[in-house]
This record gives structure tokens, C-alpha cells and sequence, in this order.
């Protein structure tokens, strides 16, 4: 912005005062627009972009105090100058209160009133650079921010894919699992970045399965009382690898591994946790972990029918599962099949 384009407003009910300003701004190659009802310039200024004002004091129907005290009600930081024959002090503090900045008296000086008019619109002009600057530079970090959380959910989601190149689970059931979960998580009134944060850490519920002998992990039939003992492990080193992490959805994802097993009666694996000692996110996955799998096909079982799989959710409500929660997933069911047939096994 030069200081040739801003614009200045005077404001004077005397047209001899009003083309003094006028010279004065022209000799500084400066635009002015003139008024020379006092009330016409408010409506003008509250409804147009200006860079500084000009008032005289004594004037008709609304003097230069109570026109600054209107402004100011809107606008805080166009610089003003008022303009008086009055060189009262009382009348220089009350116009500092309402919102002046500066003062020149009659009659006007030529070279005082350039002085003045271009110490504050250079301060002005500097000031909406720094705004402007500031803004641009809330932007780019913004932009930048943004451009890492997008990295980091993108190395989440190939890290959530860990675990299926040793299971027989797909990438439909990871995919599946975290967009259930995002939904029981929003309906349980969890906040938005905590929704967020289980739709992305829920993929890691079993990774802990990459520590689990492939003939055992792999066996097409049932496990026997060892193996099964084995395969009890995987929460606790799917924790173990997750917890020392930095990063809030990979500790979240810790918390998951630990707790998916976790039965709300105190009968599951691998801490016997009861209730609401267990994670709200271990029960929410414990859920949805379950339900999908019910309703997937694996090469050692066929897919359960959705209802066969909904009535052992409400059989094992308040046993296996907390009873709130699955009232929850009852309630969403059409959205939940919504996501099942968006993510159908290859």
C-alpha cells in the first residue's frame, strides 16, 4: 500500500476549511474526500474502507466528539485528527478518551499538518503490513500443520497394515474397524480429535499378532489350550511395541492392543479389567473388532448372517460388552451397514 492510495476523509462544516485540507493533501499528492455535514461523513465511514480521518470540533447537529465516539464503536484503529480553533485542554482529554490521536489548531499550519498526517498514516500503513503479515504467516503454519498431520496419518494407515501380511484378516476388517469405531465413538460423545484419534489407532487393535508363531496364527482349525495361551499374548506385545511412542495415536493404539480382550464382566484377557476400568477405546474396539469378525469370512469358518452377529452382541450385553455401548452400535446399525458394504472383501 502507498500513501498516495489511501484514503483520507475531512470533515468540516466551513467549505473554506474543508479546501485549505484539501490544498494541503493535494500538495502531498493525497487523496481527500470532503464533507461538510458531519452525519452524511458517519454513514460514509461506517460503511466504507477509509485510512484516516480529519474532523473539525464545533460543528451543526453532531460535533467532532461525538462523531469519533460513533466511530469508535466500530472501527478502533483508523487514526484521527481532530481540528479546532478551541486550544482548551479539557476538550483535548476528552477527545484522547473517545479516540483521537491527534490534534491540530486553527488556523492550521501547512507544514505541522503534514508532519502529523504523515507520521500516522506511515504508523497506520505499518501497522495493516504487520496485520497482513501476521495473518499470511498464521496461514502458512496452518497450511504446514496441516501438510504433517496428513504425513502422519498416511504412515499411519501403511503401519495399520502391519499385521495383515502375517494374519488372515484383511485390509477391509482394519478398514471396517476404524470407521465403526469413529462412529461409536462420536454417538458415546466423544470430542472430534478423540474420534479422530480411534479411527486412526484402532488399525493397530491386533498388531501385536506379528510376535505370534505363524503355525499357530495360521492354523486353519481350532487351538488347543497352548496354542490358544499364546495367542493370549498378542495384546501385551502389541502394547509393548506401541507404548513408548510420541505420537498420541500410536499410544492410543497401545491402549487398544491392551484392552480390545478385555471383557466388561472382568472375564477377559489379559489383565482381567472390569467395567469402566477398562479404556472407553478398548470397549468401543472390543465391539466393532468382534462384530466384524463375526460377519467375515475367514478360511477356517464361513461369514455369520448380520443378525446372528447382532443378537450374540445384545446375548453378551453387559458381559462381554458394555451395555451402553452396544445399545449405541444397535442404534447406528444402518450405518454400519453402510460401511460394511463400502469396504466388501476382495
Amino acid at each position: 500500500m502507498n500513501i498516495e492510495e489511501m484514503k483520507i476523509i475531512s470533515i468540516d462544516d466551513n467549505e473554506n476549511n474543508l479546501f485549505l485540507i484539501e490544498a494541503f493533501c493535494n500538495d502531498m499528492g493525497l487523496s481527500v474526500k470532503s464533507f461538510s455535514e458531519p452525519l452524511d461523513a458517519l454513514l460514509y465511514v461506517l460503511n466504507n474502507p477509509i485510512d484516516m480521518i480529519l474532523i473539525d470540533y464545533m460543528m451543526p447537529q453532531l460535533n467532532g466528539l461525538e462523531f469519533i465516539k460513533e466511530f469508535r464503536k466500530n472501527n478502533t484503529k483508523v487514526p484521527i485528527i481532530m481540528i479546532t480553533a478551541a486550544n482548551d485542554q479539557e476538550i483535548h482529554n476528552e477527545a484522547f478518551q473517545a479516540g483521537a490521536n491527534d490534534f491540530l489548531n486553527k488556523p492550521v499550519n501547512s507544514t505541522l499538518f503534514k508532519a502529523r498526517v504523515l507520521n500516522l498514516l506511515n504508523l497506520y500503513k505499518n501497522t495493516l503490513l504487520l496485520e497482513d503479515k501476521a495473518k499470511l504467516l498464521e496461514e502458512e503454519v496452518l497450511k504446514a500443520t496441516k501438510k504433517l498431520i496428513d504425513r502422519e496419518h498416511e504412515t499411519l494407515s501403511i503401519l495399520g497394515k502391519t499385521a495383515e501380511y502375517k494374519d488372515p484378516e484383511t485390509a477391509s476388517h482394519v478398514s471396517r474397524v476404524a470407521h465403526y469405531s469413529k462412529i461409536l465413538a462420536r454417538e458415546y460423545g466423544l470430542s472430534p480429535k478423540e474420534q479422530d484419534i480411534i479411527y486412526f489407532a484402532s488399525p493397530f487393535h491386533d498388531l501385536g499378532k506379528v510376535g505370534i508363531e505363524d503355525d499357530i496364527l495360521l492354523k486353519p482349525g481350532k487351538l488347543d489350550n497352548n496354542e490358544f495361551e499364546t495367542m493370549k499374548t498378542h495384546p501385551s506385545i502389541g502394547y509393548e511395541i506401541l507404548k513408548n511412542s510420541n505420537s498420541e495415536y500410536l499410544q492410543a493404539g497401545a491402549i487398544i492392543a491392551i484392552t480390545h480382550h478385555e471383557k466388561f464382566d472382568g472375564s477377559g484377557y489379559p489383565k482381567g479389567l472390569k467395567g469402566e476400568d477398562i479404556h472407553i477405546y478398548g470397549r468401543i474396539v472390543a465391539i466393532v473388532d468382534v462384530f466384524d469378525a463375526l460377519t467375515s469370512h475367514r478360511p477356517y469358518k464361513k461369514a455369520w448372517s448380520f443378525d446372528n452377529a447382532l443378537n450374540l452382541l445384545i446375548e453378551e450385553k453387559g458381559k462381554h460388552f458394555d451395555p451402553k455401548i452396544i445399545d449405541l452400535f444397535i442404534e447406528n446399525i444402518d450405518e454400519v451397514k453402510d460401511i460394511y458394504n463400502s469396504f466388501k472383501e476382495e
